[in-house]
């Protein structure tokens, strides 16, 4: 179990054909470009408190990777799954993220209690956006 004084991150590493698009993109979407930890061929997307995705240019992403870069306009590498805080919220990310380069991935998924949609970024990258109502995460 995780010490409760110490908050744990995630960050996301993601290969991307264009820099200078992908922080457009993501700045458009409502999201900060950390310029300290951004340059030519990185950029820091802050997510939240606890979540970075890590643009990377694909010479860049290569020098950590130990194996091929996936192509993910053709297979899928991830998986990305945001939370939102209402069906609300989820809409309006994934109509945002159509509205500035990002494409349709699959049809919305409604179970009443969970709402969901998702959208890829113009690499690919394929994101999922999901509400749960809060009772059903309480149990």
């Amino acid at each position: 179990m995780a010490d409760n004084a110490y908050q744990q991150m995630v960050f996301i590493n993601l290969a991307t054909k264009d820099i200078d698009g992908a922080k457009k993109f993501y700045s458009e979407l409502g999201y900060e470009i950390n310029a300290q930890f951004s340059d030519e061929n990185t950029a820091s997307v802050v997510i939240s408190d606890a979540i970075v995705i890590m643009l990377l240019a694909e010479s860049k992403f290569a020098e950590f990777a130990s194996k091929p870069i996936a192509d993910p306009a053709v297979s899928n590498e991830a998986l990305i799954c945001l939370s939102a805080e209402s069906r609300e919220k989820v809409d309006e990310l994934c109509d945002r993220a159509l509205a500035v380069g990002g494409s349709h991935a699959k049809d919305p998924q409604d179970y009443g209690q969970m709402y969901g949609r998702s959208f890829q970024d113009p690499d690919g990258h394929h994101f999922e956006v999901m509400w749960m109502d809060p009772a059903m995460v309480q149990g």
